[in-house]
């Protein structure tokens, strides 16, 4: 896989179906943190204030949300519908993207930056 310099040019890499699916979700979170800064890291898109607040990804089948551990582990019960790990999310690309749930999830993540 390339290296990505931009969030566009990450999103570009992918099918239309997948690039859809991306943008909508870079448009949403830059609309929850307008404040953050859209960046690549780790050549994933993400959002930083401080530190990553969130990263995301795109896969053949699903898009790959990566709040860290401790808004997994806070929204569990939510989760259970969602194949998800110690730190990530997969939301199926056959799906509707849960906005209200990420949403939660990236705003928990903000305010344990906020107060560290």
């Amino acid at each position: 896989m390339p290296r990505f310099s931009s969030i566009e040019e990450y999103i570009a890499s992918f099918d239309k179906p997948v690039q859809q699916k991306l943008k909508d979700l870079n448009r949403f979170i830059a609309s929850v943190i307008p404040y953050a800064e859209p960046i690549i890291s780790y050549n994933m898109p993400a959002y930083k204030f401080n530190k990553v607040v969130v990263y995301f990804a795109g896969y053949k089948n699903h898009i790959g949300f990566y709040p860290t551990s401790k808004p997994i582990e806070y929204f569990k019960n939510e989760l259970q519908s969602y194949r998800h790990s110690k730190g990530a999310v997969q939301f199926k690309l056959n799906e509707p993207l849960p906005y209200d749930l990420i949403e939660r999830m990236v705003l928990y993540r903000m305010e344990m930056i906020l107060n560290e």
